[in-house]
């Protein structure tokens, strides 16, 4: 009968191994037997003071495994050494101590994508509302102005530089 319950207590447990010591089964963890936890530690203490990965370095290992895949196709060389010296450089990044510089680097990503999104958020709104609304330009200023559709000609009064200009509806 005890045998029967150890084994379904070896079934039930996996990730634990058991040892003999004295006759009984002690249960051991498999992270502290194999030194998980030390090599975790040994990486953790190499890693301090060092940046790190952000969403810059994400895009970069994007753009170069889309690389590497291409060079896969392709009998051209470039893009296997421009996907390598890409790689190199997002390494260079994580590993950099210079965790200012980077940190810019990334902010001036992240404001470039923000700006990007809200372009694009722009451009579906404009599309959505081009069956009801003109769009039109200020001679002068540049400003874009909303003006309804189906009013025949009018005079438009620029809300930034106050110029007036003619335009059909």
């Amino acid at each position: 009968y005890e045998a029967k319950a150890s084994i379904i207590r070896m079934a039930m447990w996996p990730a634990r191994r058991q040892a003999k010591h004295d006759g009984r089964f002690i249960l051991k963890n498999n992270i502290a037997d194999t030194g998980v936890d030390k090599m975790k530690q040994k990486i953790q203490r190499f890693m301090m003071g060092r940046y790190g990965a952000d969403q810059l370095g994400q895009v970069y290992m994007g753009i170069s495994m889309v690389l590497l895949v291409i060079s896969l196709f392709s009998r051209w060389n470039i893009f296997y050494v421009l996907a390598l010296a890409l790689l190199g450089y997002t390494y260079y990044r994580m590993l950099s101590r210079q965790v200012e510089k980077r940190y810019q680097e990334n902010q001036k990503f992240l404001n470039w994508r923000y700006q990007l999104a809200v372009k694009r958020n722009k451009r579906k709104e404009h599309w959505k509302q081009r069956k009801v609304y003109h769009f039109y330009k200020c001679p002068s200023c540049r400003q874009k102005i909303r003006v309804p559709k189906g009013k025949g000609r009018i005079c438009i009064t620029c809300p930034k530089c106050k110029t007036e200009f003619i335009k059909k509806s």
